[in-house]
């Protein structure tokens, strides 16, 4: 089992002169669920190599018992390194596709042609594929096999309007994850902010939150069986 995580490379937070990048704890928890489980996970960036990392997500206040796990795990460190250029990276390689989120896939992955087209090929393979935060709003420009928009009447979830309120920033985003998904016909719902609510449409599975990264992981694993 070979499940593909595809993170950030963007590392700028609009024109505030602040740093981006991907989160911890929606990488860590699912790398290490995926670990576990006995899965081989493969990691790539737009750009491959060393993803950035928002740096807001390894304050004290932000760090997990898988985030720690990280702190000590010279291997996962060095993997996370050495992220493969997504362009070049194979779905036939791969049983399933996770994107973990942050600010940064807003503007990166959002218009990457190369995410665009394998996120498409997943779908079209039958392949789960399991976004979580700010990352399903990398499917903004993702078509399904009808030639509507992938998420057109599906049941989806994000990084709430409410949630980008809180953190300061939802005039600072290229656009807001909810209000994208749902002008693009999705049928969003949402649980309270900052606590778990995932989301499953067949193969499609979507977390609203960091706190909601575990929990989608776990359904990514089901779904594959």
């Amino acid at each position: 089992m070979r499940i593909l995580m595809i993170l950030t490379s963007h590392d700028k937070l609009g024109d505030t002169g602040k740093k981006t990048g991907f989160w911890l704890e929606e990488f860590a928890a699912p790398y290490y669920t995926f670990m576990d489980a006995g899965a081989q996970v493969v990691l790539a960036s737009p750009k491959g190599g060393q993803p950035p990392l928002d740096p807001k997500s390894d304050e004290p206040n932000s760090r997990t018992d898988a985030t720690r796990r990280f702190e000590g795990d010279a291997e996962a460190q060095d993997a996370l390194a050495h992220t493969q250029k997504l362009a070049a990276v194979s779905l036939e390689q791969v049983d399933a596709v996770f994107y973990p989120g942050g600010h940064g896939p807003l503007w990166d992955l959002a218009e990457d042609p190369a995410s665009i087209r394998l996120i498409e090929a997943t779908v079209s393979a039958g392949k789960p594929l399991a976004l979580v935060c700010h990352a399903p709003g990398v499917l903004r420009h993702v078509m399904g096999k009808d030639g509507k928009p992938l998420v057109n009447g599906k049941e989806v979830t994000g990084f709430t309007n409410s949630e980008e309120q809180a953190v300061g920033l939802a005039n600072v985003v290229p656009f807001l994850v909810e209000d994208m998904l749902k002008a693009k016909g999705g049928h969003f719902s949402s649980g309270d902010d900052w606590q778990a609510h995932v989301v499953q449409d067949g193969i499609l599975i979507t977390g609203q939150n960091p706190a909601s990264s575990e929990e989608a992981a776990q359904m990514l694993l089901k779904t594959l069986g």
